[in-house]
């Protein structure tokens, strides 16, 4: 949410009765006009002006003044430091972007204001704290150039480390950003974001070619980025402006990121959003996540793992090597339950090592982040000896090779146990360094508690020289230690002259003496060495720590890669789901196929799941499917890409068996939905998806369509879907499931060699209909719409008149489909004459209408009535038709 112009008041040299801070606060909202500034002031961050408006409405809390400005009172609230990141979640959450300004120096006599400075600007794409992100999903920031044809991509996650680029053709741009879906986007004004504009970041600058190489590898010390990849120079320009932005927000740091990759080098299972957005892959029609192929195959023990496994159904494969080295390594755990279980566990103690060591490489880290790498280290070794007989085939070996990156760090590993305390603090601050680690420490701490010790004695000897028991020795943040008395001791101390009476109140008074303000300054003294010698050993930790982390980072990304490797062993565990054959050819077979999530989603029900084949391969490739709704189209065809996209990410499949060979793009034309936003209607969304799969359909894709041509007229409809299957058969040559309710198109077998028409099986049981779910051979009867209607709670005098109708129209053409019968545009036969209308029987056409089995006596009563009305009528008047 970006925030007004205006939100600092124009003049800030206008005259002001606030503090010499709110100097500071000006600047710092000069530099970063579209954040709300945090502005510290002692033990809270401070909001002023309309940043105070927009974030007490935002926050739900108070919304006070504080001093005036152009003779104006100045609007203020504020939220405590302690509590600072549960406000900045849901800030960034309602689209803010957050200026942190912090103390850079202790307060003290002299320093009239504090220094301060903003250290960091906080964004949806540039968080690196646990209780802002999503512990089981990546955080991209993505920056995007465009040239004439192309669009240069680079996207990071600061909060892991992780960086890629890729180049994509213009109109394959909302496919990527769908992809990625990035909680933050760099992009030129003139780019079109259409459905993420309002993750867009303020303009930012886009460097020119020679500079943009020169600081991505100025930024990984090497000469040239040639030494990582070849990447076009709208790639290097697209990175060197997502550095540009982090370095913006962290004031001037990198964190630890690894050398950027081009992901455009390996093949990929390509999905434009329409098609990722049917297939709830990763977010539910509803923007949830639970009803979702990730959410129910996932079987990850760690938040790395889930993250990675994410990536892996967002982007399935499409080179056959990689798939079966995933399938190597779960298939081994699958037949080593022993070593699956140690994996296991030793995972489930695995802390999230690649987003603590992200935070400690920007100086935000805490004794919790290195007590993570403590335990990482730990988890890791302990991983890799559950792996020791892990298969080693070259190229395929991914559980041999995570098992050798995770043996490394124990050396460090011993020293973190040695050095930190438990439990650690949430920052760094005294009692982070475990007693016994550093003998200097340990003395100052020593001092520090006699120091303390001294205080109780001095207490109960000065309550004794001056007669008040209930005397007590008490620290103020401004007097430092002072002697505490009730108001009835109060005019009893001030008899001593070596007491001054520095501070009275409502219930007694603080007095100082020379003896205490000596023990005030060896306790400070005491303390301030033991804190300054406590920061110095947590920053010593910290370098070394960062000094492996490549070593360390490589061991959390195999971490990983082994949890989602189990995850999948797990999977298949039950016996239900298969290992799919994977192909180079055009091979399509699946027997006993089902839908993950529907599946799930019935076992909470106790219900079964129908299982059905699907034959794709050469010969029939084309699958026409008919029958009512509700039968199951929908869902046989999404399963149906659905084992597509869990084959090629290297997952079992929920069948019996599956052979599939290789899906280079794959689409879904599954459910309908307007466009209101853009101007489009459900047809014209309907078409424009239909426009892109015969665009960009080839022989190795797989094309699932959904009742084309039913958002406009019948024979409009019946035309188009006519003359897309056609498309599809003859010039896509592609593999298809199309799911229509047109059954005249089953006639087209005759014509289309590989079509195979197929039906979804249903019963009629006393005017009930009962759907089988069941995928037979053939092409459906009838529509039976009238009685999904019933199922659906529709009144039942509309489904008497729709019955009524329906026997009509029926019996004035013979039959609905012949109407319709090939070829499809033969010329309609002509009108018959005015004075001759086509024979109808009015009694006849209510009476077909008519279940006497359904009938309540109250509705037989009036059905009756309404039957002798229209025999009357009919006898009145022989020459009427309706």
């Amino acid at each position: 949410m970006q925030l007004p112009s205006q939100h600092p008041p124009a003049n800030p040299e206008a005259k002001t009765a606030a503090t010499p801070a709110m100097a500071q606060w000006f600047a710092a909202k000069a530099a970063q006009p579209d954040a709300l500034v945090f502005f510290r002031m002692g033990d809270f961050y401070e909001l002023f002006f309309e940043d105070a408006e927009a974030a007490a409405a935002a926050l739900d809390i108070a919304l006070t003044h504080r001093g005036t400005h152009a003779d104006r009172p100045i609007p203020m609230c504020g939220v405590p430091v302690h509590a600072a990141e549960t406000y900045l979640q849901r800030l960034i959450r309602r689209g803010f972007r957050v200026a942190i300004a912090e103390q850079m120096e202790p307060p003290g006599k002299g320093r009239t204001p504090i220094r301060r400075e903003v250290v960091r600007l906080v964004t949806p794409g540039t968080l690196t704290e646990d209780t802002l992100l999503e512990a089981a999903r990546p955080n991209w920031l993505l920056a995007l150039v465009a040239d004439r044809e192309t669009i240069g991509a680079a996207w990071l996650d600061i909060s892991t480390g992780q960086f890629e680029t890729t180049t994509a053709a213009r109109p394959r741009l909302a496919e990527l950003v769908a992809r990625l879906d990035p909680a933050e986007i760099l992009a030129p004004a003139a780019l079109a974001l259409d459905a993420f504009a309002a993750r867009r970041a303020p303009a930012t600058a886009i460097p020119d070619i020679a500079t943009a190489r020169r600081r991505v590898a100025a930024a990984y010390d090497v000469a040239s980025i040639d030494a990582f990849a070849s990447f076009t120079d709208a790639e290097a320009q697209a990175a060197a402006m997502a550095l540009d932005y982090v370095r913006a927000t962290q004031s001037g740091r990198l964190p630890r990121l690894s050398r950027p990759t081009r992901a455009g080098g390996t093949g990929r299972l390509e999905m434009d959003a329409a098609t990722a957005a049917s297939l709830e892959i990763l977010r539910a029609r509803d923007g949830g996540s639970t009803h979702t192929l990730l959410a129910t195959v996932r079987r990850t023990r760690t938040a790395a793992g889930a993250r990675l496994l994410e990536s892996w159904l967002a982007a399935p494969l499409a080179e056959a090597e990689p798939i079966e080295a995933r399938q190597l390594a779960w298939r081994w755990l699958l037949a080593e339950p022993e070593a699956a279980r140690r994996l296991r566990e030793a995972l489930r103690t695995a802390p999230d090592m690649a987003r603590a060591l992200s935070r400690l490489s920007l100086g935000r880290g805490s004794p919790r982040d290195l007590l993570a790498i403590r335990d990482g280290i730990r988890a890791a070794h302990n991983a890799a000896a559950a792996l020791a007989g892990a298969p080693h085939l070259e190229g395929r070996g991914l559980l041999a090779d995570a098992a050798s990156a995770m043996r490394v760090g124990m050396p460090l590993h011993d020293r973190l146990a040695a050095a930190l305390a438990e439990p650690a603090p949430p920052r760094p601050e005294p009692g982070a360094i475990a007693q016994g680690f550093d003998g200097e420490l340990d003395a100052e701490r020593r001092l520090r508690d006699d120091s303390r010790r001294v205080i109780a004695g001095m207490q109960t000897g000065l309550a004794q020289r001056y007669g008040v028991a209930s005397l007590k020795i008490r620290h103020h943040a401004q007097l430092g230690y002072v002697i505490e008395v009730p108001a009835t001791a109060t005019e009893k101390l001030r008899g001593f002259p070596e007491l001054a009476l520095r501070q009275g109140m409502a219930n007694g008074a603080r007095f100082t003496a020379p003896e205490l303000s000596e023990l005030d300054r060896r306790i400070a003294e005491a303390e301030s060495r033991a804190a300054a010698r406590e920061a110095l050993i947590f920053r010593a930790l910290v370098d070394e720590t960062l000094a492996e982390q490549e070593l360390l980072a490589a061991s959390a990304a195999a971490l990983a890669e082994a949890d989602a490797l189990q995850s999948a062993a797990s999977l298949a565990e039950s016996g239900a789901w298969c290992c799919p054959q994977i192909a180079a050819t055009t091979v399509f077979r699946i027997e006993a196929g089902r839908h993950p999530v529907v599946e799930a989603a019935l076992a909470e029900n106790r219900a079964a799941f129908v299982p059905n084949d699907c034959d794709l391969s050469p010969g029939r490739r084309v699958l026409l499917l008919t029958g009512p709704n509700m039968a199951g189209k929908s869902t046989f065809l999404r399963q149906n890409a659905l084992a597509v996209v869990l084959a090629q990410a290297g997952l079992p499949v929920p069948a019996k068996s599956a052979s599939i060979g290789l899906v280079d793009r794959l689409f879904s034309r599954v459910g309908g939905a307007d466009d209101l936003a853009r101007g489009r209607s459900t047809f014209m969304v309907e078409m424009t998806e239909t426009a892109a799969f015969l665009h960009q359909a080839g022989p190795r894709s797989l094309v699932i369509v959904d009742e084309i041509g039913r958002g406009t007229a019948t024979l409009d409809g019946l035309a188009i879907a006519w003359a897309v299957l056609e498309a599809l058969h003859h010039r896509a040559r592609c593999r298809t499931i199309f799911a229509t309710h047109f059954h005249e198109l089953a006639e087209l077998g005759v014509e289309l060699a590989e079509l195979s028409p197929h039906a979804m099986r249903v019963r009629e049981w006393k005017g009930e209909v009962v759907f089988l779910h069941e995928v037979a051979p053939g092409a459906a009867g009838r529509s039976w719409g009238v009685q999904v209607a019933r199922l659906a709670g529709v009144p039942e005098p509309v489904l008497r008149r729709a019955g009524e109708i329906l026997a009509a129209l029926e019996a004035r053409t013979g039959k609905l489909t012949e109407a319709a019968a090939l070829p499809l545009f033969a010329a309609p036969p002509a009108p018959a004459a005015a004075s001759q209308p086509p024979p109808a029987d009015p009694l006849a056409w209510a009476l077909a209408g008519i279940d006497p089995d359904r009938l309540s006596p109250r509705e037989a009563l009036d059905a009756l009535y309404r039957l002798k009305s229209l025999a009357a009528a009919g006898e009145n008047d022989p020459a009427e038709t309706t």
